[in-house]
């Protein structure tokens, strides 16, 4: 396996990287490691829009029709009674 050294990484991001080694139960070397692997197996992909995220979140849950589509539209805020 290959090596990869990182200099001059502030201390405030060493300080973070460990921490999130830390809430994950593994070292900070670890933890470097998943991050690098996350960043390039997302690079072949395009991203996800958040409306079909939510859309595949919610799919087979009830929703019977399609929603009608507000482009351009301006919502009415709700009363809140104050």
């Amino acid at each position: 396996m290959a090596q990869v050294v990182v200099r001059n990484i502030e201390d405030e991001i060493k300080a973070r990287l460990k921490q999130r080694a830390t809430e994950h139960g593994w070292s900070m070397e670890e933890e470097v490691r998943q991050i690098l692997r996350a960043a390039v197996s997302e690079r072949g992909r395009a991203p996800v829009k958040l409306g079909s995220r939510i859309a595949a979140r919610f799919a087979g849950i009830g929703l019977q029709s399609e929603l009608e589509e507000l482009r351009g539209q301006f919502g009415v805020p709700m009363d809140l009674g104050r």
